[in-house]
């Protein structure tokens, strides 16, 4: 009977052990790591979004969710933002102001709900040895410039105060970093770039900007889908939390900030501070409201004039109805209208 009992205690010291690994307690009492929660936000970060690589590289979501709680997509444009947006590969997507206008217009159910940054990310690039100077100059010539972003957009503005259209140009539709190359390579004329590629080629390759307006460059905003929305109210605003603690992380740790920019995107520190500290802007009201609108609204006729809108009304509709300002102001306090 002896041998039994033995065997029969053993297997229930051993049921122990393994009741208390499953619950996450250790065997000495202590409470371990955590199973997995399984994914409850989708996420992208971009190297033009710096908030997105501070959330991501801090663990904050994952720390508040649980391991294994946020899936991260890159986004290489806006372009990457939207299309993943519209497929549902991911919840929430960081964007240009424009792109999302446009889309919205052009029948995607995004809404934006905080306003990451104000960057003078995007700028007209020339070879070092260019003879071009300005604008005018542009004419007759190749363009990289990737379709759906802010830099493509940014292009067009400029085209048009220089008093030239897309046909006076031959466009070359580009990823930003493959327009980078091109750039360099002579393969095109100039490019309308976008940071932190743009101030790669200007430190590293001697590139110049040989136009730059901040008025051209609209606002980076944070966009999800209405359904997502509707559905998960306490997720996106968890999210919006974690970006404003970023925006206040990046102000109070600009040297951490600039290296972790510098890790995420593999460029140099010196190209990270580039962008970050002298061509971002971060002291801003996130709740999007009149600042981006009027922005916007001054693009409207283009986007008419290029065709990439079906009426100048749709576009307006869509501007009327983009911004969800409550999650930002719900973030920082501030009022909700916009």
């Amino acid at each position: 009977m002896r041998r039994p009992l033995l065997l029969l205690a053993a297997l229930g010291t051993s049921l122990g052990l393994l009741t208390a690994c499953v619950s996450g307690e250790s065997t000495d009492g202590s409470v371990g790591e955590q199973p997995e929660t399984g994914v409850q936000v989708r996420l992208d970060y971009a190297y033009y979004n710096p908030e997105s690589l501070v959330i991501k590289e801090q663990g904050w979501l994952e720390q508040e969710f649980g391991p294994g709680s946020v899936e991260w997509v890159l986004s290489q444009g806006s372009n990457k933002a939207n299309e993943n947006l519209r497929a549902d590969a991911i919840d929430i997507g960081s964007t240009a102001g424009t792109p999302a206008l446009l889309a919205r217009a052009n029948g995607s159910p995004i809404r934006s709900i905080d306003v990451y940054s104000r960057p003078e990310w995007s700028a007209i690039v020339v070879p070092r040895d260019s003879t071009i100077t300005d604008p005018s100059g542009l004419r007759g010539q190749k363009i990289a410039a990737t379709q759906g972003t802010d830099p493509y957009f940014f292009l067009m503005q400029t085209l048009a105060q220089a008093g030239l259209s897309a046909s006076d140009v031959e466009i070359v539709n580009l990823q930003h970093s493959d327009g980078k190359l091109a750039l360099e390579r002579g393969d095109v004329a100039a490019w309308a770039g976008l940071d932190p590629f743009m101030a790669q080629t200007e430190l590293e390759a001697g590139s110049r900007l040989i136009y730059r307006n901040l008025d051209f460059n609209s606002y980076g905003l944070l966009n999800a889908n209405e359904d997502f929305l509707e559905e998960k109210p306490e997720v996106a605003q968890a999210v919006v939390n974690a970006y404003e603690r970023a925006r206040a992380w990046i102000q109070e740790n600009p040297d951490a900030a600039v290296q972790t920019l510098a890790t995420a995107a593999s460029i140099k520190p010196e190209i990270a501070r580039q962008q970050l500290l002298t061509r971002t802007q971060l002291d801003i009201d996130p709740a999007p409201g009149e600042p981006q609108r009027t922005v916007l609204a001054r693009l409207l006729p283009l986007l008419v004039s290029e065709g990439l809108v079906r009426s100048e009304q749709e576009a307006q509709t869509a501007l009327d109805t983009l911004f969800e300002p409550k999650f930002a102001a719900a973030a920082t306090g501030g009022p909700a209208g916009s």
